[in-house]
């Protein structure tokens, strides 16, 4: 069976969703989700400090999808449009931790690259993502997406916090690929 992308929608923006968007991404979009994060912290009153990491971390996340987001050729599958294919949800998951859970497709020939560097964050201590951080921002190469690659690092740095991911099977040349971040 394929992967349900409307399925695993439903499932991760459930009750405990602040926000939840599913569709074609854009600098516009990021910017309107943007904004609509900001309002829902400053009226759930959040300090500062939660409000900044909070927000930080969506335009991490936002922007990793903005750039980061291969298409698949198919059109639909199950009746879901492909071209809505990112998803970013912001979660509570008690009255002082927030999650956001992002997911997007990716070509199959990526998964190797990624699943190595989030494993190898997911190990090191945080004196070792900050050393690596430093050594990565100082050697000024960038990706062919025009990435130096800090944003995984920058997560776990700002964080604390292990990255949770799982890619699940779409066809033979993509996997749908979800994050999880606790702030």
């Amino acid at each position: 069976m394929s992967f349900d992308l409307s399925d695993w929608y439903k499932k991760n923006s459930g009750e405990n969703a602040l926000f939840s968007y599913m569709g074609v991404i854009s600098e516009n979009k990021i910017s309107d989700i943007l904004d609509e994060i900001e309002d829902i912290l400053l009226e759930k009153g959040e300090k500062t400090k939660i409000f900044k990491r909070v927000y930080y971390i969506a335009v991490e996340t936002l922007q990793n999808l903005y750039h980061h987001s291969d298409k698949p050729e198919v059109n639909k599958v199950n009746g879901t449009n492909i071209e809505k294919n990112i998803a970013f949800v912001l979660n509570t998951k008690t009255s002082d931790k927030y999650q956001i859970i992002t997911g997007n497709f990716i070509k199959k020939s990526n998964i190797r690259v990624l699943k190595e560097r989030i494993d190898q964050l997911n190990f090191l201590s945080k004196d070792e993502v900050k050393v690596l951080y430093k050594l990565i921002l100082n050697n000024e190469e960038f990706s062919e997406k025009g990435g130096g690659g800090l944003g995984m690092i920058d997560l776990v740095k700002r964080t604390g916090n292990n990255l949770t991911y799982k890619f699940y099977n779409f066809d033979k040349d993509y996997i749908f690929f979800s994050l999880r971040i606790a702030i």
